[in-house]
């Protein structure tokens, strides 16, 4: 340990190799080695954490930060704040939402530099693809975005158009060129258009204007035009356990497709929403709780490969009771990590699967190859978790900067004590530094 500059220790870090007690040497903001617990240390700093957890800090690439144009829903001074409290040290922030969006070159460099000097962890960013923005794709992916966001049908806000099934295709098609990813929001506008709107603040009414044949339709669509055009695809945050076959069988023929899901498809289920409790609405909505456990079943078998947060918060205003005309979207970040240890643990799953559906596979999504697991040559990113602790959600001690949450009075599993940046604690007991997040860009 001669170059180590500091040693944190636990009897429980979770490594690529499993669970064990070690010894984290950490220089220049770079693990250097994972060590036996009882390695001697000399001229190094020693944290222990006796039996408290070391996991690597979380990756989380779905969040939708608002900032610039919309920061009186979310700015990156908040939204990383929060991200830091949960145990996020890495998240990739979405094209939408913002103003302007990030769907050319210019717009990315205007967020950037808003971005900056208020990041408390690491932020990365994806591309907008939009009708009539082909040829703004090729300068974003060259500028460093991690890939491109589409909308298969309305997305909410007028700046930020969905895609039909031509322009669908000629965005891959140009996407694939240079090898890049797509990421889709897939629900087909034509079903939603059939189902029944009726509005008002009966949850099940929402739940039946969302229809799980609308997220089978277009993730059918979506893999048949990467498997025709040899195309790299996301789902993002799936709510249909109906399209999981599927999915599945179009891995097995070699499409490349991958699916994400979130902590509320995987906590919260329909049966229990309040009507009028617009701060449970998201598109596609949280759906029947045997829907959900066949969402777990797919995270165990790997036809899911990771969870991310959709963090989409708004100001309080924007979630009446009326589910037609509330904004869709679900605040978590902060409470990302608890949420999904608290159901994991009953459904008899490790902590060492939460770190790779939250952090290792995020991470390899996005080759982010220095994030994501704790060994040597990786960023020295960390999360201290208390497992066993338990606590009640309050929505005034959360950083968002709307407090709206859906999971306000519910006991959690999991205490977040500390979180690292490169070897440097960004907070400890709700407790913050300076700012000292980078920008990412993609790895040519």
């Amino acid at each position: 340990m001669s170059e180590a500059e500091l040693v944190l220790r636990s009897t429980r870090v979770i490594t690529p190799e499993g669970t064990r007690p070690a010894s984290v040497a950490v220089a220049g903001g770079r693990i250097t080695a994972v060590l036996p617990y009882d390695a001697p240390v000399v001229g190094a700093r020693v944290e222990d954490f006796g039996d408290d957890v070391l996991l690597p800090g979380l990756v989380d690439t779905h969040v939708h930060v608002n900032d610039p144009g919309r920061a009186e829903w979310e700015g990156f001074w908040t939204a990383t704040r929060a991200a830091a409290a949960g145990g996020i040290t890495t998240l990739v922030d979405m094209p939408l939402n913002s103003l302007p969006p990030t769907t050319t070159a210019d717009h990315l460099r205007t967020k950037q530099e808003v971005a900056r000097r208020k990041a408390h962890v690491d932020v990365g960013f994806w591309g907008g693809a939009l009708p009539g923005n082909v040829k703004d794709l090729r300068p974003l992916h060259d500028a460093g975005v991690f890939g491109f966001k589409a909308f298969l049908s309305p997305s909410g806000v007028d700046e930020f158009p969905h895609l039909d099934q031509e322009q669908l295709a000629q965005t891959m098609a140009e996407i694939a060129g240079f090898g890049g990813l797509l990421i889709v929001h897939a629900e087909d506008p034509h079903h939603l258009a059939a189902a029944p709107q009726r509005g008002g603040p009966r949850y099940a009414h929402f739940l039946a204007s969302r229809p799980r044949d609308a997220e089978d339709t277009a993730i059918a669509n979506l893999i048949a035009q990467a498997e025709r055009l040899h195309a790299r695809v996301h789902v993002l945050h799936l709510s249909s356990s109906d399209a999981l076959p599927l999915i599945a069988a179009a891995r097995a023929e070699g499409v490349r497709v991958t699916v994400e899901t979130c902590p509320h498809y995987l906590t919260l289920t329909a049966e229990e929403v309040p009507d009028g409790a617009s701060e449970f609405k998201c598109c596609p909505p949280i759906r029947e709780a045997a829907n959900q456990d066949l969402l777990w079943q797919a995270l165990a078998d790997g036809t899911i490969d990771c969870v991310v947060t959709d963090h989409s918060p708004s100001t309080a205003d924007l979630k009446t009771n009326d589910f037609a005309t509330a904004w869709g979207g679900i605040s978590g970040l902060q409470l990302s990590l608890p949420a999904v240890w608290t159901e994991a643990r009953k459904r008899g799953h490790t902590l060492e699967d939460v770190v790779r559906w939250m952090s290792t596979r995020t991470a390899d999504l996005v080759g982010l190859c220095h994030k994501g697991a704790i060994e040597a040559g990786r960023d020295a990113d960390f999360a201290v978790l208390a497992p066993d602790d338990t606590f009640t959600v309050d929505p005034m001690a959360l950083q968002h900067r709307n407090r709206v949450t859906a999971y306000a009075g519910r006991t959690l599993s999991g205490v977040v004590k500390s979180t690292w940046l490169r070897g440097e604690r960004v907070v400890v007991d709700g407790e913050f530094t300076e700012p000292k997040g980078r920008l990412l860009t993609r790895t040519p």
